[in-house]
């Protein structure tokens, strides 16, 4: 099946857009991870064109992100904390209705990548005596809450005037 044009400009801009808006942080955390709004176009992206694009458009995020200064333990991690993690985000297709159902799955996919990749990775982080994933759920969720959060509310803001484009 061909890509539009207009999907395909979307997509990137989804994208574009996404990069840029992780740059603006309303809290960073000292080992990583910030609150943004960066979730918030590629989940729109995901509603509005489905699964393939949005794990598409997530994908690129991603991976612009990493080229651009991401932090790099590990290949491995690299792809779990970036490609992988933003394409994830794209999931919120298969759940469209109601909005914080498909929000959440993306968000919740997201969150996993990242908890993953800290269990993994960044075990060292963790308290000694502390269960590394207790430590890299706690720590991934004090991040990725807020986010899925403000995704929610952005999104119920802004869905009505995207279907006006239509």
């Amino acid at each position: 099946m061909a890509i539009s044009t207009r999907t395909l400009v979307e997509g990137s801009l989804a994208a574009a857009l996404s990069v840029a808006l992780s740059y603006l942080k309303i809290w960073n955390m000292p080992q990583g991870g910030s609150v943004t709004l960066e979730n918030v176009p590629l989940v729109l992206f995901a509603l509005r064109h489905g699964l393939r694009g949005g794990l598409s458009a997530g994908a690129v995020s991603g991976t612009i992100q990493l080229l651009l200064g991401g932090y790099v333990a590990h290949p491995a991690q690299a792809l779990l904390d970036y490609p992988l993690a933003f394409a994830s985000l794209g999931l919120a297709a298969l759940v469209p209705r109601p909005l914080w159902a498909g929000a959440l799955l993306g968000s919740l996919a997201r969150f996993c990548c990242h908890v993953l990749s800290g269990v993994v990775f960044f075990a060292s982080y963790a308290p000694e005596g502390t269960n590394v994933w207790i430590y890299a759920i706690g720590y991934n969720g004090s991040f990725m809450v807020p986010n899925l959060i403000l995704t929610v509310l952005a999104c119920y803001l802004l869905i009505p005037r995207l279907q006006s484009l239509r």
